[in-house]
């Protein structure tokens, strides 16, 4: 039996065939157009699991569900994905417009949620029955396993970590908010940070890697320069590691969790950027000195870790 998982990103919709233990035997991806009308975007994931569905040589009948991985609030029961900040969704009827194309069951979760299952079964925090998997992306997602059961809350909102509020008053938030930790630590905030230390700092190296990367600066960018010795990136890369711990620290101190687990393409730099966010994360959290210490590592799922954990929503 298959599963198939809908990464419906930002910027980017994945979605992949999983097996029985969680391997991806067949995956393929599209941009989302966040800009869009839900139904086209929502036409496009059925296109793409059609077109999956057709590569890999198998049919519908040997398929078990769909699971659907999405950044915001889900109704799981009823299949809607009722706030999604980041595409612009309000009360969609997910399960509903994919069961037109597909006798399927159809689950529903929150992206973080899934890394974090993903992660949990077959992952960095395999084993560990307390874990915070941080997603950094588009947005800054979360998800939180506690005695080895997700947590969602009553309403199912839990888990929004990105939101929480690091500076009263700062920058302008997705969500409607200043100040909150997605709008300094993710990779959109990032790429925005990059930005302005290069127009402020003509002579920096990033302006040279842009130019080489087709005027392009991506949230790499401030590591590649830090590492050829540039002064301006080295203070972004900093600045960026010191509001990533920020937000860290109040995680670990109001979950206290055996293990946090940082995935998205920032957490590709490796101990690049693990080894000072420790270092920063150990200052900030309370009772660091005296107690076991929480664990702070890379995924190693990487990006399949969306496809995996919305496949396998309906084992948990």
């Amino acid at each position: 039996m298959y599963y198939i998982g809908i990464d419906l990103g930002g910027t980017n919709i994945a979605a992949g065939i999983v097996d029985e233990e969680g391997s991806i035997i067949k995956k393929c991806s599209v941009p989302t157009g966040r800009t869009r009308a839900s139904e086209e975007i929502v036409a496009d994931m059925c296109s793409l699991v059609e077109n999956l569905i057709k590569d890999a040589g198998i049919n519908e009948a040997e398929l078990h569900s769909i699971g659907i991985g999405s950044p915001g609030i889900p109704d799981r029961k009823n299949g809607v994905i009722i706030y999604n900040n980041n595409l612009g969704f309000r009360n969609v009827p997910i399960r509903e417009l994919m069961q037109k194309r597909f006798n399927l069951p159809v689950y529903l979760e929150n992206d973080a949620n899934c890394a974090a299952i993903a992660e949990c079964v077959a992952g960095a925090a395999k084993n560990e029955p307390y874990a915070v998997v941080i997603t950094i992306g588009t947005g800054i997602g979360g998800g939180v396993i506690i005695d080895n059961k997700l947590y969602t809350g009553f309403n199912g909102a839990g888990g929004e970590l990105g939101h929480v509020v690091i500076h009263m008053g700062g920058e302008d938030c997705t969500c409607g908010r200043k100040g909150c930790w997605e709008a300094y630590s993710s990779a959109t905030a990032l790429i925005r940070q990059t930005i302005q230390a290069a127009a402020e700092n003509p002579k920096s190296i990033i302006n040279r890697l842009a130019e080489e990367n087709s005027g392009r600066i991506t949230a790499k960018t401030a590591f590649d320069a830090a590492r050829l010795g540039d002064e301006t990136a080295i203070k972004v890369v900093d600045q960026y590691i010191e509001m990533l711990a920020e937000g860290l620290a109040n995680m670990i101190n109001i979950f206290q969790p055996n293990v946090v687990v940082l995935g998205g393409g920032v957490s590709k730099e490796g101990e690049n950027l693990l080894a000072p966010l420790r270092e920063k994360v150990r200052g900030k959290s309370y009772g660091a000195h005296g107690v076991e210490n929480t664990r702070i590592v890379a995924a190693q799922l990487g990006n399949d870790a969306g496809i995996v954990g919305a496949a396998l929503i309906s084992k948990v």
